[in-house]
């Protein structure tokens, strides 16, 4: 929405200075955008005289002048230059428009230098109309009255010193669409005074032999209220040079009078108009319903065709008019137009809307008609606009013809003066609050309001609260604490899996990782890919054929992630991703996850040679990490029950037993790493963080490091086993013979291969573990030490088949 300051103005009689009305109106909601002001791009163009202008000597069309300027003002001194000039029109004597050298021509974004053009100096310009953005004539340089002030600035004499604001209307406020809704909001701020708008009916002189008549099925959608009238005797040329003005100020076109005084309307007071050329109307106007495969060539030069349902004006030829949004090309004025017939209606937003959308046409009116403009102001708009019409063009007019009637747009709300402490929290006197919203245009009847009808945006109680503090003004609201329920340390706000989740969050961005956040879907492939992709987790209404199940699993978004960031050239990641994943659609069905991958290499290439790719060491270490820091149990277990996606060889799950995995770490498997289009070795990790029990206890500081004052024992012992035996079976068992006097059990050897089973038998392998004794009570004894290793010997070969190597 533009308008310049005078036209304010005329609706709001103050001294507010523009940075004040301008800070006012954003802080009202009305954003100001822009403020144009002329005098920024056209102040330095002054009145000056030609002393003479003289043949040039070397080319016939142009002319050297002398131009007598005042660069300081009217009250400076007089200075004198040449100026080459190529106006037709340059004569001796005559007042134009002088810009001197350095001065930037907004018509051609010309920064003017001193020059010599065909052998004469030329110092500064003698302007034309079109090269100070005034109008589009450039036959000539601007010729001014014998009366012009000499030195003055040009847009002082020519009444162009007027700021352009330009304001965001948010949706909800079409009033503010006119100018003078937005000088009624000035007003109740205090920037000024609301002029008064006197509506006098205009007596018509004859009846119209137009008349108009609603299709009956649209009085209650459509058009509730459509007036009219005739002017006959009009003289449509151009409009006054104040009303080209405004309208060029706010980047419109002048046409003509009747044209101009239709777009002033819409701009003035919200009230969209249009004007039939009386002498092509053939018969009444009747507005209804199209039935479809209608043709209207508009004004836009475009034809359309007409949808069934979409609103016609149209005479007994045919559609004149798409009503509320653009009139046709064969009923529109021009300036041979003596007889006028003036439309102002009422018409319903929702169908201007969605025709507007359909025919994908963009007009002020329907701007202004699809958010709804003031149903009780037709008449008034139309009675208003006569008048203008008889000011500037003439004429006769008729009496007013219409049918319908103005939408019943009463109500009232309670009005609690207390509400706005309660919703706000800002101590307003009641009497301001009062005197706001009367200002604003709303009726009191004692504790009851009735909002005016230029405002469908209020519809409760709360609207007028938020009326009465926009008024007042939201910067003026300080910050309250909240009041603690509690005196004081307040209780930690996080549960505990909260901060849990938080916890890993951070372990792993320390780690070095970048955090994620991707979709909680992905399509059926990846779904499938990683245990899931069933109907029990398929979207009815997926945004999109990539998205059509819930994740069984991060890994498959971070795999995603990768391939993208490789595509754009970054080949090592380190990418984790902390969220739900799903194992169905019920509640209850999903779990919470921490995942990782790591692609590519460790570190960048460097000369000391510690590149390498990365591996399951990275994976596990990094897992291990995470379940350190969410307090999970330091004795766990390493077990080889992998999910598909992980490698069958290079992976392992931490478990506290076979029943309760805590973290899955290793390689994934090179067919998903295929199927994601992922280069380069992949391993990843997953900790599922509701697994790891919970500390019985919370601790607040690390507990003290228990050593034992007597001396470790360490016994060495290898065992062949059949080639299938893990190495962690083993060590579980080792470990297991005695649980209070083995404090760790580690593999040192492995002797395996073709040498292995020449000497162990076929299908045979060595391990060799070294086994920790640490006693607590009393040095260990000869005799203790062998009872440990005999029920070590015993419970590895029950465990695993494995006997001590002879």
């Amino acid at each position: 929405m533009k308008f310049t300051l005078g036209w304010l103005k005329d609706h709001l009689d103050t001294q507010a200075t523009l940075d004040q009305i301008a800070e006012a109106l954003t802080d009202l909601g009305l954003e100001v955008e822009e403020i144009i002001d002329p005098a920024a791009s056209l102040g330095v163009f002054r009145i000056a005289r030609v002393i003479e202008a003289a043949p040039h000597p070397d080319a016939d069309r142009l002319r050297l002048c002398r131009v007598e300027t005042w660069p300081d003002g009217p009250d400076g001194a007089p200075q004198e230059v040449q100026v080459v000039c190529g106006a037709p029109n340059a004569r001796t004597g005559m007042r134009g428009v002088f810009a001197p050298v350095g001065t930037h021509i907004p018509g051609t974004g010309v920064d003017l230098k001193p020059g010599v053009i065909r052998g004469q100096a030329s110092n500064g310009m003698l302007c034309s109309e079109r090269e100070l953005l005034i109008s589009d004539d450039h036959q000539g340089i601007i010729d001014l009255p014998e009366d012009a002030p000499l030195g003055a600035r040009f847009i002082d004499y020519a009444g162009l010193n007027d700021p352009v604001i330009e304001i965001a209307i948010t949706p909800n406020r079409p009033d503010a669409l006119g100018v003078r809704g937005i000088a009624r909001d000035l007003a109740a701020r205090g920037l000024g005074t609301l002029q008064p708008l006197k509506v006098m009916p205009v007596a018509g002189s004859f009846a119209s032999p137009i008349g108009v008549e609603i299709a009956p099925e649209l009085k209650d959608k459509g058009c509730a209220h459509f007036t009219g009238r005739l002017i006959r005797g009009v003289r449509n040329g151009p409009s006054p040079d104040w009303l080209q003005k405004r309208l060029r100020a706010i980047g419109l076109r002048p046409i003509s009078a009747l044209v101009d005084i239709t777009n002033f309307f819409t701009f003035d007071l919200n009230r969209p108009l249009h004007v039939f050329d009386g002498d092509k109307v053939q018969g009444s106007l009747r507005i209804h319903p199209a039935k479809g495969g209608e043709e209207l060539l508009a004004l836009d030069d475009k034809s359309y065709t007409i949808a069934a349902g979409q609103m016609l004006i149209s005479d007994e030829t045919g559609p004149e008019s798409l009503a509320g949004i653009m009139g046709g090309e064969h009923s529109g004025c021009t300036g041979d137009t003596v007889n006028v017939f003036v439309e102002s209606a009422y018409w319903d937003p929702i169908t201007i809307a969605a025709t507007g959308r359909a025919l994908k046409i963009n007009s002020d009116a329907r701007y202004r008609f699809e958010r709804g403009v003031d149903p009780a102001f037709t008449l008034d708009g139309l009675e208003l606009a006569t008048q203008m019409i008889l000011d500037i063009c003439g004429g006769a007019p008729s009496h007013v013809v219409q049918d319908g009637a103005a939408l019943d747009t009463a109500r009232s709300y309670p009005f609690d003066p207390a509400r706005v402490g309660a919703l706000v929290g800002m101590d307003i006197p009641e009497a301001q609050q009062r005197a706001t919203l009367q200002a604003l245009g709303f009726s009191l009847d004692g504790n009851q309001a009735s909002p005016p009808s230029w405002r469908p945006d209020i519809l409760g109680a709360a609207d007028l609260v938020e009326e009465i503090a926009r008024v007042a003004s939201l910067s003026k609201l300080e910050g309250q604490p909240l009041p603690r329920a509690d005196a004081g340390v307040p209780r930690p706000i996080l549960t505990p899996m909260q901060q849990r989740e938080r916890a890993a969050r951070r372990m792993l961005a320390g780690l070095g990782y970048n955090e994620c956040v991707t979709y909680s879907f992905v399509d059926q492939a990846a779904a499938e890919a990683f245990g899931g992709g069933t109907d029990a987790v398929r979207l009815e209404n997926p945004i999109s054929s990539e998205m059509t199940h819930m994740r069984p699993d991060l890994l498959p978004g971070l795999l995603q992630a990768a391939a993208r960031n490789q595509a754009r050239g970054f080949a090592d990641l380190a990418l984790f991703e902390v969220g739900p994943a799903f194992s169905g659609g019920e509640p209850g069905q999903q779990h919470l996850q921490a995942a990782a991958i790591l692609v590519g290499a460790n570190a960048a290439r460097n000369p000391f040679g510690a590149r390498r790719n990365v591996d399951l060491y990275d994976a596990k270490a990094d897992a291990e990490a995470v379940l350190n820091a969410i307090g999970a149990p330091a004795k766990v277990q390493i077990t080889r029950n992998l999910p598909a996606w992980f490698h069958p060889g290079r992976a392992g799950v931490i478990s506290l037993g076979p029943k309760l995995p805590m973290a899955i770490f290793g390689e994934l498997h090179p067919r998903v790493i295929r199927g994601f289009d992922v280069k380069g070795p992949v391993v990843g990790l997953t900790v599922l963080l509701e697994n790891p029990p919970m500390p019985r206890a919370r601790k607040t500081a690390r507990q003290a490091l228990q050593i034992s004052p007597l001396q470790a024992v360490e016994r060495d012992f290898a065992f062949v086993t059949d080639q299938k035996v893990d190495a962690l079976a083993l060590v579980n068992a080792a470990a297991g013979a005695d649980k209070a006097l083995i404090s760790d059990v580690r593999v040192f050897d492995e002797f395996t291969g073709a040498r292995a089973e020449a000497q162990l038998g076929p299908g045979r392998k060595s391990l060799a573990i070294s086994v920790r004794l640490q006693p607590t009570d009393a040095t260990l004894t000869e005799d203790q030490i062998e009872a440990v290793s005999r029920k070590i010997i015993e419970k590895v070969q029950k465990a695993t088949g494995g006997v001590l190597r002879g």
